[in-house]
């Protein structure tokens, strides 16, 4: 399954609630303002570095560079993917449960 997290985990708690919910190997992909749980050295960050361990998590690039946000802050691990990357998660997975 493919979860898709669009809100920043600093408005609400979406992102907590993926990662507590979805089954060990399922895609997390971070899209919209959810692109800044991605990002080195927040308050948020250990969310997602105690996460890749389990879950292949993927960021929206398109999304980052619309936040201002560099690519070399990703967070070890996390891959960026651009639109094409996206459908393709989407197409691979099948299954897709939004957290909005």
């Amino acid at each position: 399954m493919l979860h898709t997290v669009n809100k920043s985990p600093f408005e609400r708690t979406s992102l907590d609630t993926c990662l507590r919910l979805a089954k060990k190997g399922s895609a997390i992909l971070l899209i919209e303002d959810g692109v800044i749980a991605a990002v080195k050295g927040t308050a948020e960050s250990a969310k997602i570095e105690g996460a890749v361990g389990n879950h292949p998590i993927y960021v929206l690039g398109p999304d980052l560079k619309a936040r201002a946000l560099p690519e070399d802050q990703v967070i070890d691990g996390v891959k960026v993917v651009d639109y094409a990357g996206f459908v393709d998660l989407a197409e691979e997975h099948g299954a897709h449960n939004a957290w909005l």
